[in-house]
């Protein structure tokens, strides 16, 4: 599969990172040996706001905020939703970032993750998507500050 402009310039992924203040990570998860946990945990610790999307959390707290559910049962904005689902299930998802009001800038699909129909339709609806990406390895590699 081809890989978007986005998914491979450094200029672009640098403004997206400097950009996004607030980030929802669908799929976030508590077991600290899983990059569901520790990526989002180092944006955290980077400064940014990380906002935990997984209904096996529902109750607990993690990386600064409560859990929640689903996208739609966020009560505040996000600049980017950061997906850790198996490429295969991102297609699931679409409609529920679509809904989301308002909108998130970017969809970021971590390292592993593409799905290319889904992409296009957020691409679409006016979403930049980047695929196959880590933000923390990004965030490290692109020498981007703290907030």
């Amino acid at each position: 599969m081809i890989a978007s402009a986005v998914d491979q310039d450094r200029t672009a992924l640098r403004t997206i990172l400097l950009e996004t203040r607030t980030i929802a990570v669908l799929g976030a998860h508590w077991e600290p040996d899983r990059p569901a946990c520790y990526v989002p945990e180092y944006l955290a610790e980077v400064g940014y706001r990380v906002l935990p999307v997984n209904p096996a959390g529902v109750g607990r707290e993690g990386f600064g905020a409560r859990y929640v559910a689903r996208l739609t049962e966020l009560d505040e904005p996000v600049d980017m939703v950061d997906v850790f689902r198996r490429s295969a299930l991102v297609a699931d998802h679409v409609d529920e970032i679509l809904a989301m009001s308002p909108r998130p800038k970017v969809v970021w699909l971590q390292l592993g993750v593409r799905n290319d129909d889904a992409a296009e339709r957020l691409r679409q609806a006016g979403i930049t998507v980047v695929q196959d990406r880590c933000t923390l390895a990004d965030h490290q590699a692109l020498g981007l500050p703290r907030r």
